[in-house]
């Protein structure tokens, strides 16, 4: 990435000017697969223990967290590993207390529930469109701590991941899906906002993270500037703070099909599918 001349980099730059070479789809799926095959050990060990994780995905718009979160979840199984992406608050729900209807989404034994978005919704865009009062705000960052304290020592495991991108990758992701028609749903007047108030939004960042990044709770940063190794590192760090063990198995031996003891295929015509393709 290129710089100005005097100009001092921003964090995003200064991590991704020494980035490694692309990887190749092949060298992503190879490294992905043998992931995938340690979820499934995770989703195994979690059934058994009874283990309760909430997996939380914040970070800039178009950051790559969907596709992270995709990355974990597509050869796991849905009952265990729980995605919740909520859509903004009704009339109901925002006379609630604020948490209230996060946590009706909260793991029972045996569950990993992963946040698209979460309660930091306050901290982040609530906060930087005036969604929220100066109060509901402050009071979210004094009391996000302590509440997040409260859901650990109940034997809940809280991991928090925040993705960063830099301006110019997250400038080219958004073109890049304003041109293609399958992306175009990703586009909301939101995400156009947030590329409009990039500082107002680090600055958003920059509080949450002075307020809510505790020894207890810490935010982990994923640089996403590089999707492919974002989804592989995070992964991979997600791993490494799960205390799993690999469960021990019977032999899966494939039966032998019955007898057909006389049955006969139906003289029926189906209605098949057209073999366009």
């Amino acid at each position: 990435m290129s710089k100005g001349k005097g100009r001092k980099p921003d964090r995003n730059e200064s991590q991704s000017s020494d980035a490694k070479p692309k990887l190749t789809r092949q060298e992503f799926e190879e490294k992905l697969a043998l992931l995938h095959a340690e979820l499934v050990k995770v989703q195994l060990w979690v059934k058994k223990a009874g283990a309760r994780f909430v997996v939380v995905f914040e970070g800039r718009d178009a950051a790559g967290k969907g596709g992270v979160i995709k990355s974990i979840t597509e050869r796991v199984s849905p009952r265990t590993f729980r995605v919740v992406a909520l859509p903004a608050p009704s009339e109901r729900e925002r006379s609630q207390i604020y948490v209230q209807r996060f946590i009706e989404h909260f793991p029972a034994a045996g569950e990993i529930v992963i946040f698209d978005r979460s309660w930091y919704n306050r901290a982040g865009v609530e906060r930087v469109m005036g969604f929220c009062t100066d109060e509901e705000y402050e009071r979210f960052l004094r009391v996000c701590p302590h509440w997040e304290m409260d859901i650990i020592d109940s034997g809940i495991t809280l991991i928090k991941y925040w993705f960063e991108v830099g301006k110019e990758e997250q400038t080219r992701r958004f073109i890049g899906r304003i041109k293609d028609p399958r992306k175009i749903w990703k586009l909301s007047p939101m995400d156009l906002e947030s590329h409009r108030r990039w500082y107002d939004y680090s600055r958003a960042r920059d509080a949450m993270f002075a307020a809510t990044d505790t020894k207890i709770s810490p935010w982990y940063v994923v640089d996403a500037n590089d999707k492919r190794r974002a989804r592989l590192n995070c992964i991979e760090h997600l791993l490494s703070l799960i205390p799993y063990a690999e469960v021990d198995r019977k032999k899966i031996v494939l039966p032998p099909r019955q007898k057909s003891n006389g049955y006969k295929e139906p003289d029926y015509k189906y209605k098949f599918v057209p073999k366009v393709y």
